[in-house]
């Protein structure tokens, strides 16, 4: 029976089998690299047409593309993970999420960035002292309503 756990699996085998980077694969289906990239890894999901895109792209058969269409449970772990670059963006957050807080509170009032009306982009930057990492998160403020 597919899961999501062998869905993610299977994509990663066939990318790797196939050479193709995840820039390559949104922009053969038509998609930002970086939501497709979560939802060949389980955390979102694709419509029909960028499914079996998908699974043309990587030569994966149909129950991967019904598979990539199924609303996924978004869960992770509880504990601070060990990857050093997933815990830096904690660190991150640990360090300037109170400062972020507070300026979009000041510039938005009482509220929240949505993660669903969201867009993020991950660019290279090229630096003499050293390649930077841009990471563009772009999301809908919604504020907190009164009743």
């Amino acid at each position: 029976m597919m899961t999501k756990e062998l869905m993610t699996a299977k994509i990663l085998e066939a990318k790797a089998t196939k050479g193709v980077s995840w820039e390559a694969l949104g922009e053969a289906i038509g998609m930002s690299p970086v939501f497709a990239t979560s939802a060949c890894l389980g955390m979102n999901s694709m419509s029909e047409d960028k499914a079996f895109a998908t699974c043309e792209t990587l030569g994966l058969d149909k129950s991967v593309a019904e598979m990539l269409q199924v609303c996924p449970k978004k869960a992770w772990g509880d504990s601070v993970p060990q990857d050093p670059l997933i815990y830096r963006l904690y660190e991150v957050v640990g360090v300037y999420g109170d400062t972020i807080k507070e300026l979009i509170h000041e510039k938005f009032g009482d509220g929240i960035m949505s993660a669903i009306d969201f867009s993020m982009d991950i660019d290279k930057e090229e630096n003499p002292k050293g390649d930077r990492v841009v990471i563009t998160m772009n999301g809908k403020f919604l504020p907190y309503k009164s009743w």
